[in-house]
């Protein structure tokens, strides 16, 4: 078996850093500047600080919210991202660096959520992704196609022995408090300067809180197999499965030592990626299956582009029968598309069989059986 595993930081801090991680070459490349926006007025500050308590319920607090505001300007202007920090300690490239403790959290637990992933002991577990922004908590007062196809393949996987985890991606659209916050592109500007965890988030200083992505981090890792099911939107995939997916660039190539960037110093990045960057994949040798749906055109794009996304991830596919693209109800009106979904009975199989496909990936993963002919190549390009 090819499942990476995730060594402590010094591993791989032992190729990519120096004794000095705050000084970058002479020949480094230097960060562009010029696009950000100037920092709010106080002013500007207030208003949108105020927007959050718009419900006149909130009048007899007003001065209890200004004292708050108060605070929130003064995180703001001295830009305390991460109010609450520790000493990185051993094995990271500076031991003195003041680390997030949410980040430490984070980190610990997917280094954990790894070791029972590997452990032969435990349950084969799958994590079934429902793609769709749709439910009948929200706007659309009707649940999702994606979600019917979703809990056919949750009844599938467990009636197979395997442990599903269901991560409906609709949440993000209905329940209080629960976000994906973009990905600020780190990668671009150097591989190492993209952390895994991402510690781009939480921002305490610009009220980005209350991301969702750490928790998922830790659900992708402790999976054996993966099956996302989605619709499209528009040729593509939907925003909240997008989110996702953005933010999980971490996870292919990802830096694990904050410090050796000294947090997020372009100029270290990038000299620490032209010393030589192993991109490492950490959540390669998972298996996946694909479901991807829609009504009138962008199926098999989309299919594609989630595929390729996984396959470069270095995921492995569970045999033909675990990439499926379909349409519901073709060129036939909205408000009966469930009922389209009813008599479509061989397109029910159909993702039975992808589930189906993906259960008998994992077992073969697990029990060292699975080919992956290309486990044992090198690739001579490797980001």
């Amino acid at each position: 078996m090819r499942l990476r595993r995730h060594r402590h930081i010094h591993c791989y801090l032992a190729k990519f850093t120096s004794k000095e991680p705050d000084v970058a070459h002479d020949d480094t490349p230097h960060a562009r500047k010029g696009q950000a926006s100037q920092p709010l007025s106080r002013e500007v500050f207030v208003e949108r600080f105020r927007q959050s308590f718009y419900d006149p319920k909130f009048e007899p607090e007003k001065e209890a919210l200004r004292r708050i505001e108060v605070i929130a300007w003064d995180a703001y202007e001295k830009s305390r991202k991460a109010p609450i920090t520790q000493k990185a300690g051993p094995g990271f490239a500076d031991p003195d660096y003041d680390l997030s403790v949410e980040w430490v959290a984070a980190r610990n637990r997917l280094i954990d959520a790894e070791k029972r992933q590997k452990d032969p002991s435990t349950s084969s577990r799958v994590l079934v992704i429902c793609g769709s922004p749709r439910n009948d908590g929200s706007c659309p007062g009707e649940i999702s196609k994606t979600f019917r196809m979703s809990e056919i393949t949750v009844q599938v996987l467990r009636s197979a022995g395997i442990d599903v985890d269901f991560l409906d991606l609709s949440l993000l659209t209905s329940e209080y408090g629960r976000r994906i916050h973009p990905c600020k592109g780190c990668v671009s500007t150097a591989m190492p300067l993209c952390h895994w965890p991402c510690s781009c988030y939480p921002n305490h200083a610009l009220d980005q809180v209350d991301d969702w992505m750490n928790e998922i981090y830790e659900r992708w890792v402790s999976a054996h197999g993966i099956i996302m099911l989605t619709p499209v939107h528009w040729y593509q995939a939907p925003s909240v499965l997008k989110l996702m997916i953005d933010r999980l660039v971490c996870a292919d190539g990802g830096n694990p030592d904050p410090t050796s960037t000294g947090g997020k110093k372009p100029e270290l990045a990038k000299a620490l990626e032209l010393r030589g960057w192993s991109y490492p994949k950490h959540l390669s040798g998972r298996v996946y299956g694909v479901v991807v749906h829609g009504d009138v055109a962008g199926v098999e794009g989309v299919r594609r582009s989630l595929v390729d996304w996984l396959d470069w991830m270095g995921l492995v596919d569970a045999g033909a029968a675990s990439s499926l693209d379909r349409y519901v109800s073709y060129y036939e009106p909205y408000a009966t598309s469930h009922e389209s979904l009813d008599k479509d009975e061989a397109l029910q199989e159909e993702v039975r069989n992808v589930a189906r496909a993906v259960s008998n990936a994992v077992k073969e993963l697990r029990e060292g059986k699975l080919s992956m002919p290309d486990r044992a190549l090198k690739h001579p390009r490797p980001k």
